[in-house]
């Protein structure tokens, strides 16, 4: 399955009062490889992923595992791994974000997705003015390079 997002670092104040989830997750994969095999942890759910490509278009496939099954996997991931909170929210249109303030050693980056359901809008969409720079086709600012950086490579 396609997913079709935009990503941006948020370095001004952010829309309060939203739901809100703590999210763990390692890679299986290196930074260099070009499939990336994800374990996540959100809330109380947990699931596998493996996203293929770059840039806006990328192609992800998930399952939901079971706790036993990502504990059991997540030892394997030390030295790659990301903890951020993810709060959720609804831009003018309709269209759904997802705003992630990291912690750890990549505090105080903040960045924002939105996904969409086309091309055509994901080229057409205006950000709002409390977005900050694209850095959708930045590899740095990826989830599987972010979980090997240290705080210095993150630019923020």
């Amino acid at each position: 399955m396609s997913e079709i997002e935009r990503k941006f670092i948020i370095k001004g104040p952010v829309p309060e009062g939203l739901p809100a989830v703590s999210i763990r997750q390692g890679y299986l994969t290196a930074v260099t490889d070009s499939v990336e095999v994800r374990l996540r942890q959100s809330g109380n759910e947990y699931f596998l992923t493996v996203k293929s490509g770059a840039g806006m278009i990328r192609e992800e496939r998930e399952i939901a595992i079971d706790a036993p099954r990502f504990e059991t996997l997540w030892p394997a991931t030390v030295g790659r791994r990301v903890e951020k909170t993810r709060h959720v929210g609804q831009l003018p249109g309709g269209l759904q974000f997802e705003l992630d303030v990291f912690s750890r050693h990549l505090s105080p980056l903040v960045l924002v997705e939105v996904e969409f359901p086309t091309e055509a809008q994901a080229r057409a969409f205006l950000p709002p003015a409390w977005f900050g720079p694209e850095v959708t086709e930045d590899a740095r600012f990826r989830n599987k390079a972010l979980a090997h950086a240290t705080p210095w490579d993150v630019g923020t």
